[in-house]
Protein backbone atom coordinates (compact mmCIF):
# COMPACT_ATOMS: atom_id res chain seq x y z
CA UNK A 1 0.00 0.00 0.00
CA UNK A 2 1.11 3.18 -0.96
CA UNK A 3 2.33 5.72 1.90
CA UNK A 4 3.46 9.51 1.79
CA UNK A 5 4.75 10.96 5.26
CA UNK A 6 4.58 14.80 5.40
CA UNK A 7 6.11 16.57 8.01
CA UNK A 8 4.09 19.65 9.19
CA UNK A 9 6.03 20.57 12.74
CA UNK A 10 6.62 23.79 13.62
CA UNK A 11 4.55 25.25 10.73
CA UNK A 12 1.95 27.79 11.30
CA UNK A 13 -1.49 27.43 10.05
CA UNK A 14 -2.33 26.88 7.53
CA UNK A 15 0.55 25.13 5.77
CA UNK A 16 -0.29 21.90 7.68
CA UNK A 17 -3.42 21.67 5.78
CA UNK A 18 -1.96 23.22 2.53
CA UNK A 19 0.95 20.81 2.51
CA UNK A 20 -1.54 17.67 2.90
CA UNK A 21 -4.07 18.74 0.17
CA UNK A 22 -0.90 18.68 -1.87
CA UNK A 23 0.61 15.33 -1.26
CA UNK A 24 -3.37 13.90 -1.11
CA UNK A 25 -3.76 15.55 -4.73
CA UNK A 26 -0.92 14.04 -5.65
CA UNK A 27 -1.60 10.41 -4.66
CA UNK A 28 -3.38 9.78 -7.87
CA UNK A 29 -3.95 5.76 -6.75
CA UNK A 30 -4.61 6.29 -3.25
CA UNK A 31 -2.93 5.15 0.02
CA UNK A 32 -2.11 6.54 3.70
CA UNK A 33 -0.96 9.69 4.03
CA UNK A 34 0.60 10.32 7.27
CA UNK A 35 0.85 13.70 8.88
CA UNK A 36 2.97 14.77 11.77
CA UNK A 37 2.33 17.99 13.62
CA UNK A 38 3.09 19.31 16.86
CA UNK A 39 -0.60 21.04 18.14
CA UNK A 40 -3.89 20.23 18.14
CA UNK A 41 -5.38 22.79 16.76
CA UNK A 42 -3.35 21.00 13.27
CA UNK A 43 -4.90 17.92 14.01
CA UNK A 44 -7.91 18.93 14.48
CA UNK A 45 -7.75 21.37 11.36
CA UNK A 46 -6.46 17.97 9.54
CA UNK A 47 -9.63 15.96 10.70
CA UNK A 48 -11.65 18.81 9.48
CA UNK A 49 -9.78 18.99 5.77
CA UNK A 50 -9.95 14.98 5.69
CA UNK A 51 -13.73 14.94 6.56
CA UNK A 52 -14.75 17.33 4.11
CA UNK A 53 -12.55 15.62 1.12
CA UNK A 54 -14.50 12.38 2.28
CA UNK A 55 -11.40 10.18 3.75
CA UNK A 56 -11.33 8.54 6.73
CA UNK A 57 -8.86 9.65 9.58
CA UNK A 58 -7.49 9.30 12.82
CA UNK A 59 -5.08 11.05 14.71
CA UNK A 60 -2.68 10.06 17.93
CA UNK A 61 -0.42 11.68 20.32
CA UNK A 62 2.61 10.21 20.15
CA UNK A 63 5.04 11.93 22.52
CA UNK A 64 4.55 15.79 23.89
CA UNK A 65 3.78 18.43 21.11
CA UNK A 66 3.85 15.30 18.97
CA UNK A 67 0.98 13.78 16.92
CA UNK A 68 0.58 11.69 14.16
CA UNK A 69 -2.79 11.96 11.30
CA UNK A 70 -3.39 9.00 8.99
CA UNK A 71 -5.46 9.83 6.42
CA UNK A 72 -6.71 7.48 4.09
CA UNK A 73 -6.66 8.91 0.84
CA UNK A 74 -9.07 7.63 -2.05
CA UNK A 75 -7.58 6.49 -5.38
CA UNK A 76 -9.00 7.24 -8.65
CA UNK A 77 -8.97 10.36 -10.86
CA UNK A 78 -10.96 13.50 -9.48
CA UNK A 79 -12.45 15.98 -11.47
CA UNK A 80 -10.87 19.47 -11.37
CA UNK A 81 -13.64 22.21 -10.63
CA UNK A 82 -13.62 24.99 -12.70
CA UNK A 83 -10.91 27.26 -10.67
CA UNK A 84 -13.63 30.26 -9.89
CA UNK A 85 -16.52 30.01 -8.44
CA UNK A 86 -19.20 32.45 -9.64
CA UNK A 87 -20.66 34.81 -7.92
CA UNK A 88 -18.24 34.65 -4.80
CA UNK A 89 -17.04 37.61 -3.67
CA UNK A 90 -14.27 38.36 -0.73
CA UNK A 91 -14.44 41.93 0.50
CA UNK A 92 -11.23 43.35 2.15
CA UNK A 93 -11.94 46.59 4.10
CA UNK A 94 -8.65 46.61 6.10
CA UNK A 95 -5.20 45.82 6.11
CA UNK A 96 -5.87 43.74 9.43
CA UNK A 97 -7.98 40.71 10.11
CA UNK A 98 -10.12 40.84 13.07
CA UNK A 99 -9.78 43.69 15.95
CA UNK A 100 -7.77 43.50 18.85
CA UNK A 101 -3.56 43.49 18.38
CA UNK A 102 -2.67 45.14 15.48
CA UNK A 103 0.30 42.80 14.93
CA UNK A 104 -1.66 39.65 15.47
CA UNK A 105 -4.33 41.23 12.67
CA UNK A 106 -1.85 42.03 9.89
CA UNK A 107 -0.58 38.18 10.64
CA UNK A 108 -4.35 36.92 10.40
CA UNK A 109 -4.56 38.61 7.26
CA UNK A 110 -1.50 37.75 5.45
CA UNK A 111 -2.47 34.06 6.30
CA UNK A 112 -6.35 34.26 5.17
CA UNK A 113 -5.44 35.28 1.84
CA UNK A 114 -2.62 32.91 1.77
CA UNK A 115 -4.98 29.96 2.29
CA UNK A 116 -7.45 31.89 -0.54
CA UNK A 117 -4.70 30.55 -3.16
CA UNK A 118 -4.97 26.98 -1.82
CA UNK A 119 -8.55 26.79 -2.21
CA UNK A 120 -9.95 24.12 -4.63
CA UNK A 121 -12.59 27.41 -5.57
CA UNK A 122 -11.35 30.65 -5.77
CA UNK A 123 -13.31 33.83 -5.71
CA UNK A 124 -14.71 35.64 -8.96
CA UNK A 125 -13.82 39.34 -7.61
CA UNK A 126 -11.94 40.79 -3.99
CA UNK A 127 -12.45 43.54 -3.51
CA UNK A 128 -10.56 45.84 -1.37
CA UNK A 129 -11.63 49.25 -0.10
CA UNK A 130 -10.48 51.66 3.12
CA UNK A 131 -7.17 50.50 4.66
CA UNK A 132 -7.62 47.27 2.56
CA UNK A 133 -6.59 49.25 -0.29
CA UNK A 134 -3.06 48.88 1.17
CA UNK A 135 -3.03 44.79 0.45
CA UNK A 136 -3.09 45.73 -3.52
CA UNK A 137 0.40 48.11 -3.41
CA UNK A 138 3.69 48.05 -3.13
CA UNK A 139 5.51 46.52 0.02
CA UNK A 140 2.26 44.79 0.99
CA UNK A 141 2.81 41.15 2.78
CA UNK A 142 0.21 39.62 0.26
CA UNK A 143 1.17 41.18 -2.69
CA UNK A 144 2.69 38.01 -4.42
CA UNK A 145 -0.60 35.93 -3.40
CA UNK A 146 -2.78 38.50 -4.69
CA UNK A 147 -1.00 38.42 -8.06
CA UNK A 148 -1.24 34.55 -8.19
CA UNK A 149 -5.27 34.34 -7.58
CA UNK A 150 -5.21 37.70 -10.39
CA UNK A 151 -3.50 35.20 -12.63
CA UNK A 152 -6.01 32.23 -11.78
CA UNK A 153 -8.52 34.91 -13.24
CA UNK A 154 -9.68 36.39 -10.24
CA UNK A 155 -10.25 40.14 -10.42
CA UNK A 156 -8.84 42.41 -7.75
CA UNK A 157 -10.42 45.27 -7.81
CA UNK A 158 -9.46 48.60 -5.28
CA UNK A 159 -11.56 51.60 -4.23
CA UNK A 160 -9.69 54.71 -5.76
CA UNK A 161 -10.84 57.20 -3.54
CA UNK A 162 -9.57 54.84 -0.77
CA UNK A 163 -5.71 55.08 -3.04
CA UNK A 164 -6.62 58.59 -2.96
CA UNK A 165 -7.27 59.31 0.72
CA UNK A 166 -4.08 57.29 1.64
CA UNK A 167 -2.18 58.30 -0.94
CA UNK A 168 -1.21 55.15 -2.65
CA UNK A 169 -2.50 55.90 -6.63
CA UNK A 170 1.05 55.25 -7.98
CA UNK A 171 1.48 52.13 -5.59
CA UNK A 172 -0.92 50.25 -6.75
CA UNK A 173 0.45 46.84 -8.29
CA UNK A 174 -1.97 44.41 -8.63
CA UNK A 175 -5.35 44.62 -10.01
CA UNK A 176 -7.56 47.67 -11.32
CA UNK A 177 -8.91 50.79 -9.62
CA UNK A 178 -12.90 50.95 -9.42
CA UNK A 179 -15.64 52.73 -7.73
CA UNK A 180 -18.07 52.96 -5.14
CA UNK A 181 -21.26 52.09 -7.53
CA UNK A 182 -18.79 49.25 -9.32
CA UNK A 183 -18.35 47.78 -5.38
CA UNK A 184 -22.23 48.26 -4.53
CA UNK A 185 -23.31 46.44 -8.02
CA UNK A 186 -20.86 43.86 -7.17
CA UNK A 187 -21.98 42.97 -4.08
CA UNK A 188 -25.59 42.91 -4.91
CA UNK A 189 -25.32 40.51 -7.64
CA UNK A 190 -22.95 38.28 -5.25
CA UNK A 191 -24.24 35.28 -4.63
CA UNK A 192 -22.08 35.04 -1.52
CA UNK A 193 -19.92 37.68 0.62
CA UNK A 194 -16.61 36.67 2.64
CA UNK A 195 -15.66 38.99 4.49
CA UNK A 196 -12.45 38.22 7.15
Amino acid sequence: MNKVTVDARGLACPLPVVNAKRAADEMKNGGVLEVLVDNEIAVQNLQKFAGQKGYAVSGEKTAEKEYRVLIQVNGGSVAVPDARKSGMVIVLSANVMGTGDETLGTSLMKAFIFAVTKQDMLPETILCYNTGAYLTCEDSDSLEDLKALEAEGVKVLTCGTCLDFYGLKEKLAVGSVTNMYEIVEIMENADSVIRP
